[in-house]
């Protein structure tokens, strides 16, 4: 007799929640909000100065923002981002961690 009490709560507990599932109109689902942080220009090879570089770039210091405008001053416009290869102390890593910011024009 007990089972069949807990039984029939059960039964109708559940079918309560069911007339309330299937009853309830349909909300709009809210939109989901991405947050995308904004993207800094890209840097131009080209047209960069020495302090442009050394403060934009992950891994660059006076030193090597130097060797690239240097390079650039006698060598003439970069033609691709890998030309930075060429430079000494700029390494395949280097040039990796900040392709993603560079261009040339």
């Amino acid at each position: 007799m007990r089972h069949a009490y807990l039984a029939s709560l059960l039964l109708g507990c559940l079918g309560i929640f069911s007339l309330s599932i299937n009853a309830a109109p349909s909300a709009p689902v809210p939109a989901t909000t991405v947050m995308v942080e904004p993207q800094q220009p890209l840097i131009d090879l080209n047209k960069a100065d020495v302090s442009t570089l050394q403060s934009q770039l992950s891994g660059i210091g006076k030193a090597k923002a130097e060797a690239i405008v240097a390079y650039r001053e006698k060598h003439g416009d970069f033609t691709s981002v890998d030309e930075l290869l060429e430079i000494k102390g700029i390494g395949k890593a280097l040039l990796e961690r900040n392709r993603d910011k560079l261009n040339v024009n």
